[in-house]
């Protein structure tokens, strides 16, 4: 059984008005369609992932790592792009193919393995929830009849179909419009499988719906406290932050010894339950003689942000006699946004001194403390 996904992103999101295309809007620091995504990553049947998209979103997508996935332009309707995405896979030995809307970043596993596991002794497999609401029929603004609810079911996504049947249907049927790929099977009097859906597996249309999906995905925080502190000596660069800074003395160190980024670092793992820096990054591996702290940093938050983690806010301070902090702040900020993948926003930075007290005082080293929370979610 070879199980394909198709993934629908093409939309053009008028309703949802935002700046930023619906399957790319940020929750938690990661994209509606990166949540879609991740839904589907733990099972092994499925072998090959399909994500149509906008042609009007390519700068948008290329941004995201979706190596793995086959990425194709859609077309002007959604029977369109699925039609597209079916002729793309006919010759991969496809038997079962998955549809689902981006827009839909919550599906839970229970439902994708009944969708998938009914999927192997059927033609079409849908999930649908009952209304919980009265239902009326309304033209122009007038309510002119009840309707029964009892038998009455609103349909979601993923579905499952067999791929030669859905491509003959979606063949058959080009000229027609429809509301879901289920529709397909209803028209011709075949039968769909129903499983039970979820109230939480939310389709994002407008403002509200975003809002509540973001209550959602509302994980567990952790909290990780980082600190360094580096001599300072003659002859060395000085990098706080990322940043190259000026300065007569520079921080004595195996790698680049920015005692700033190592306690972003530090702060990171303590908070993901991860370690330490130097158990990560050792002293002693020649590799990392001299390296950028900023490397180190990076491959760090790929690592978190792989298990689920994703930083919510940090508070940092540099102790330093000299150089003054102040005039790099926004540079500093902007330099750590960048590599953590957070907005500005949620960085402070504050600069402070020892009152020329001790060895910081006496411009001899220079340390950083920070205390980070991240969310973690599934």
């Amino acid at each position: 059984m070879s199980i394909f996904l198709i993934l629908l992103a093409a939309g053009d999101s008028k309703r949802l008005k935002s700046n930023t295309p619906k399957p790319y809007c940020k929750v938690n620091n990661r994209t509606i369609l990166e949540h879609s995504l991740s839904k589907f990553k733990d099972f092994k049947e499925i072998t090959k992932t399909i994500i149509v998209y906008n042609k009007k979103h390519k700068k948008y997508i290329n941004k995201l790592k979706l190596s793995k996935a086959i990425k194709i332009v859609g077309g002007k309707t959604r029977q369109e792009s699925t039609l597209l995405a079916l002729k793309k896979i006919k010759n991969m030995h496809c038997s079962t193919v998955l549809i689902h809307d981006s827009a839909r970043p919550n599906p839970s596993k229970k439902m994708i393995g009944d969708v998938i596991n009914k999927s192997k002794n059927n033609y079409a497999v849908i999930p649908t929830i009952k209304s919980v609401d009265a239902v009326k029929r309304v033209e122009r603004n007038i309510v002119f009849k009840n309707i029964k609810r009892d038998t009455l079911r609103f349909s979601q996504t993923p579905q499952g179909f067999n791929f030669k049947r859905i491509y003959q249907k979606h063949i058959k049927h080009i000229n027609t419009l429809f509301d879901d790929d289920a529709s397909l099977f209803i028209n011709d009097n075949e039968k769909v499988i129903n499983i039970q859906g979820s109230q939480r597996n939310l389709k994002i249309t407008n403002k509200e719906d975003l809002e509540m999906f973001e209550s959602l995905k509302n994980g567990k925080i952790f909290f990780g406290i980082g600190f360094d502190v580096h001599k300072l000596i003659p002859k060395r660069k000085l990098y706080l932050a990322g940043i190259n800074i000026k300065s007569k003395l520079g921080t004595f160190g195996h790698s680049d010894g920015d005692p700033v980024l190592h306690a972003v670092i530090d702060g990171i793992l303590g908070a993901c339950k991860l370690g330490d820096i130097g158990e990560k990054f050792s002293n002693k591996n020649k590799k990392l003689k001299n390296i950028r702290s900023t490397i180190l940093l990076r491959k760090v938050i790929e690592q978190v942000n792989t298990k689920g983690y994703f930083i919510n806010n940090m508070d940092i301070n540099i102790i330093t006699q000299t150089p003054s902090i102040q005039k790099y702040k926004k540079e500093m900020i902007n330099s750590i946004s960048s590599l953590c993948k957070i907005s500005q926003e949620k960085i402070n930075i504050k600069g402070k001194t020892t009152e020329k007290l001790g060895v910081i005082g006496k411009e001899k080293a220079i340390a950083s403390e920070v205390i980070i929370s991240v969310i973690q979610y599934d």
